[in-house]
C-alpha cells in the first residue's frame, strides 16, 4: 500500500495561524507526509525543521509554473525540503478551445525541460475544466499529448467532472504517468462542499485500484471545503483509507 499525505491547502486557515501545531495534528492523524502550497511565511529550511520535528516528509509541492526567472528559487526550495516532484496547473480560461489546451501542454513541456537538469519532475494538477470535451475529446487528453515529460497529479474528484467522466477508465489509460493522486470525496455536485474521504459519492477504492501500483507513490488527501470540521474530516479521511486497506496509516496496524 502507498503512504498517505495531506495537501496543506486543506488546512490552510489553521496552518496560517499556527503551522507547527497544524503539522503536529496532521502527523497525529496518521499521515506520513504533506504536499505544500506555500510555507506560511517560513523559509524552506524553517519549514523542513517543523516537518522533521513531527516525523513528516514533504512529498511534493504546488508551485508557480517554472520559468527561467523562478527556476533557481524552485530548485533551492526542493533541495531544502527534500522533494523531487513539483506541480502546477492552469485556470479555466486556458481551456476554451482545443488549440488553447494544446498551448498549455506546450508551456508545461518547456517548463519540465527547465527542471530536468536539476533532477526535478513537473506534474500537472487538474480541475474539472480539463475534463470537458473539446472537439469530441477531453481537454485533458489533448493537453497530455503535448507534454510527454510532465506527469499527472490526478485530482480524482475533479476528474469525474461531477459524474460525467469514468475516472477509473481514464486512470487505466494513463496509469504509467500518475505517481500522485489527489483523493477527495463529496456529493459530485458543483458548488457543494466536499466530505471526508469515504463519506461522499466517489467510489474511492475503484479509483485507487485503477492505478499502476508500481508507478503510484503517494495518495494525497485534499479537501477544498468541508461542511464538517476540517481537521475531523482530515482524520476520518486517513482512517477510511487505512481501514479499506488502500493506504498506509501510522496508527492502524491492521492495514500494515
Amino acid at each position: 500500500m502507498h503512504p498517505i499525505a495531506l495537501q496543506l491547502w486543506t488546512v490552510r486557515q489553521a496552518a496560517a495561524a499556527d503551522p507547527a501545531a497544524t503539522l503536529r495534528q496532521v502527523a497525529q492523524a496518521g499521515y506520513a507526509g504533506v504536499e505544500t502550497a506555500g510555507l506560511y511565511g517560513r523559509t524552506p529550511a524553517q519549514f523542513r525543521k517543523m516537518l522533521d520535528d513531527v516525523g513528516l516528509v514533504a512529498c511534493s509541492a504546488h508551485i508557480a509554473v517554472p520559468t527561467k526567472d523562478n527556476v533557481s528559487e524552485i530548485v533551492d526550495a526542493a533541495g531544502a525540503l527534500g522533494y523531487e516532484m513539483v506541480i502546477s496547473g492552469r485556470g479555466p480560461d486556458n481551456f476554451k478551445t482545443a488549440d488553447s489546451a494544446r498551448a498549455v501542454g506546450d508551456e508545461f513541456q518547456a517548463a519540465a525541460e527547465l527542471l530536468r537538469p536539476h533532477g526535478l519532475k513537473l506534474g500537472y494538477h487538474n480541475h474539472w475544466w480539463e475534463f470537458e470535451e473539446l472537439g469530441g475529446r477531453l481537454a485533458m487528453e489533448l493537453l497530455a499529448e503535448r507534454m510527454p515529460s510532465v506527469f499527472l497529479e490526478l485530482d480524482t474528484y475533479w476528474a469525474s467532472n461531477f459524474g460525467k467522466v469514468d475516472v477509473p477508465a481514464f486512470i487505466r489509460r494513463h496509469a504509467g504517468r500518475i505517481p500522485l493522486m489527489h483523493i477527495k470525496d463529496g456529493p459530485l455536485v458543483e458548488d457543494r462542499p466536499h466530505t471526508a474521504v469515504g463519506a461522499g459519492k466517489v467510489d474511492v477504492p475503484a479509483v485507487i485500484r485503477a492505478a499502476d501500483a508500481k508507478v503510484l507513490r503517494w495518495l494525497i488527501v485534499e479537501l477544498d471545503e468541508c461542511a464538517t470540521d476540517m481537521m475531523q474530516a482530515v482524520r476520518h479521511s486517513a482512517d477510511f483509507l487505512a481501514k479499506a486497506k488502500l493506504g498506509k496509516h501510522r496508527g492502524i496496524e491492521s492495514t500494515e
